[in-house]
């Protein structure tokens, strides 16, 4: 049994069903996006730049998620305009140049994360 309180038409607050869509109703671009702005927000906390920054950074997990995001963006790119693959270029190349800096010992160009999809970063 749980003890979450019941919802729907006896308590007058909006059910489950009524909050979500159908997965088959939103279009690629916007689960493309929303994806992508995740990994941005999870790599941005990883690299520190987060409020309390040096408690969360974590450069492996920031890389991963960096690798990730390339991947998908460089992917996609094409199929979801460059109206909204831009914003997400520009957001994927300020996470790679983030993680250059944060770097004690920077990888050589073409060799930081997502870079075999995005080519070298160079501030």
């Amino acid at each position: 049994m749980s003890d979450a309180p019941s919802s729907g038409p006896a308590t007058g607050a909006p059910g489950f069903d009524d909050l979500t869509r159908d997965i088959a109703d939103v279009p690629a671009v916007e689960v493309i996006t929303t994806v992508a702005v995740h990994l941005m927000s999870a790599a941005a906390v990883n690299l520190g730049l987060a409020e309390e920054g040096d408690q969360h950074k974590d450069l492996d997990e920031a890389r991963k998620l960096i690798q990730a995001l390339a991947g998908l963006v460089s992917a996609s790119a094409t199929e979801i305009s460059s109206f909204h693959a831009a914003p997400l270029r520009d957001g994927l190349k300020s996470l790679q140049l983030a993680f250059r800096e944060a770097s004690l010992v920077p990888d050589a160009p073409g060799q930081g994360p997502g870079e075999k999809f995005t080519g070298p970063v160079y501030g």
